[in-house]
């Protein structure tokens, strides 16, 4: 039950979306036992946000969600796909992207609880 928030301050086409997403995708198998299959996403285009004092710069603050636990190992992967992922295709820099990891005890679906 991964889920992946993504909020930049520049403006993502339907078909950066789509390419964005299966890109994500792909990249949350690098949390063992985690795939596309079960993974949310989500996606906020042109937020105000700053970084240093500044918003002309392409910024990016990405919250990724998993229940359970994982390696730093596996995090460390998955910070580099997810920033080679938005420079590719947003052009944002690497040190203009932040990268928020919370493991969840608690999650429900589907009127249950894991």
């Amino acid at each position: 039950m991964p889920f992946i928030s993504t909020k930049v301050n520049v403006k993502i086409s339907k078909e950066k979306e789509e390419i964005l997403k299966s890109k994500l995708g792909k990249a949350i198998e690098l949390i063992p036992g985690k795939t596309e299959d079960w993974l949310m996403l989500s996606f906020d285009d042109q937020c105000n946000l700053y970084f240093k004092g500044i918003s002309e710069d392409k910024i990016a603050f990405v919250e990724v969600k998993i229940f359970g636990k994982a390696t730093q190992a596996a995090y460390a992967k998955l910070t580099k796909a997810i920033t080679d992922i938005l420079n590719q295709e947003l052009d944002i820099n690497s040190d203009r992207i932040y990268i928020k990891y919370e493991e969840v005890e608690h999650w429900g679906w589907n009127g249950n609880n894991f």
